[in-house]
């Protein structure tokens, strides 16, 4: 991964990790004092997916085939399946909770890839600083999301409701909501910091002699 493209995809990683924190705020907001909060919280999740099957895209070299087009197919997927989510929700075609269960889906796909990811032998920005295991807790979790696809075929729309199971898949929201946009800022940091590839190999020089 050259420079720019090493700083071009840290700057995005960035932002996906800033995005995802916004969004959990805008949640947090919304339950103590109502407001707009909740219709930000839902675009904000959408951006999130969405900035995220784009980070996929950009990391797609850090894995190798056939593993690499499975993954970044689950992470592309699962955007577009988070953003869909959302979309529900704030075109008030269906009530929150079916539409958290498509998100926490989409979510899962996109925890699949970061699995994987972070799991692979690729040495780029993302697997920096001990990175790996931040990582893999964050994909774990989400994709727990995956437990929502009995819920959406159901269609299971009602929290007061909804079967104790139903809420399995929510607990996919504390990694997208805390460890992966600790993975996604960290890991930003890390590849804006990269140095130059005369400095790197100078670098690397200095530690052969």
């Amino acid at each position: 991964m050259d420079e720019a493209h090493a700083r071009g995809t840290g700057r995005l990683a960035l932002a996906v990790g800033v995005v995802a924190v916004g969004s959990a705020c805008s949640i947090a907001t919304y339950f103590a004092v109502g407001g707009p909060f909740g219709t930000m919280n839902d675009i904000g999740n959408a951006t999130t997916g969405v900035l995220s099957g784009w980070l996929a895209w950009r990391l797609r070299g850090e894995l190798e085939r056939p593993t690499r087009n499975i993954a970044v197919g689950a992470a592309v997927t699962g955007a577009a399946v988070s953003a869909v989510g959302s979309a529900l929700v704030v075109s008030g075609t269906t009530g929150w909770f079916f539409a958290g269960l498509v998100s926490s889906l989409g979510f899962a796909g996109i925890g699949a890839w970061l699995m994987t990811l972070n799991r692979s032998r690729g040495v780029g920005p993302a697997r920096a600083a001990g990175l790996r295991r931040i990582g893999v807790v964050a994909g774990a979790l989400m994709v727990i999301g995956v437990a929502a696809v009995p819920g959406i075929l159901l269609r299971i729309d009602d929290d007061a409701t909804a079967p104790g199971w139903a809420w399995i898949a929510f607990v996919g929201w504390l990694g997208i909501y805390v460890a992966y946009p600790i993975w996604a800022v960290r890991t930003g940091i890390a590849a804006t910091r990269q140095p130059a590839p005369e400095r790197a190999a100078a670098a690397g020089s200095a530690v052969a002699e």
